[in-house]
């Protein structure tokens, strides 16, 4: 069987740990849970204009004024960037060093990420155009993200897209990819690539490197 040889990583809940869900982000953003904000008809509102947000097909300030009239105004479009913005936490421990210790293995790494411009900004170092202010989105040689790409996982066309931009179309096989969803898991391997699930509760180095080994690769 061929190693891989390009170590792809999601980012939410697999690099970067994040908030999952409307309540903990406002508890974040140091604002109240208003009214029925939670409520499955916010969230789906919300989700529209997220998706929209993800793809690209609209700005971060227009999705911050939609996301704010689909909860009928309970939260101002400042508000709603204030609590976008507190989604992203913190690295997990140990990550950067990992994709330190991948590469000086003579490996290539990626990102494969849902995301949105207002994140990735954050996410992604000064020389791709970023603040930096999460270095390991930044230490990868093939980074790549929804809005960029105008697709999202679990899309076929996403992993199609990324097999092109990285020339590995011919090669997916040596491909090992780290999300922490299923259904995401779950389409990267009806492409032909290797991935496994991370469990985004616990510490996230530590997984990716057992499963590295399995695959036979000690970084």
């Amino acid at each position: 069987m061929t190693t891989p040889s390009l170590i792809v990583f999601d980012l939410g809940g697999v690099l970067i740990r994040i908030c999952r869900g409307w309540s903990e982000a406002c508890i974040a953003a140091g604002l109240e849970v208003r009214g029925e904000s939670s409520s499955h008809t916010a969230s789906g509102g919300r989700h529209e204009w997220a998706e929209k947000h993800g793809i690209g097909s609209i700005s971060s300030e227009e999705f911050y004024r939609r996301a704010s009239e689909s909860m009928s105004g309970l939260y101002s479009p400042d508000d709603v960037r204030r609590v976008h913005d507190a989604w992203l936490i913190s690295e997990y421990e140990g990550v950067a060093e990992l994709i330190d210790s991948i590469r000086a293995g003579g490996l290539s790494t990626g990102v494969l990420s849902n995301t949105n411009h207002a994140h990735w900004v954050r996410l992604t170092s000064r020389r791709m155009g970023g603040t930096g202010e999460f270095a390991c989105a930044g230490m990868v040689d093939h980074p790549h993200a929804s809005h960029l790409l105008g697709l999202m996982k679990p899309s076929v066309e996403i992993y199609r897209a990324f097999e092109r931009m990285t020339g590995y179309s011919d090669r997916v096989g040596e491909i090992l990819f780290f999300d922490d969803l299923a259904e995401n898991v779950e389409a990267a391997r009806a492409c032909g690539w290797r991935a496994e699930q991370i469990d985004h509760t616990t510490e996230t180095a530590q997984q990716v490197r057992g499963h590295l080994l399995r695959h036979g690769l000690k970084v």
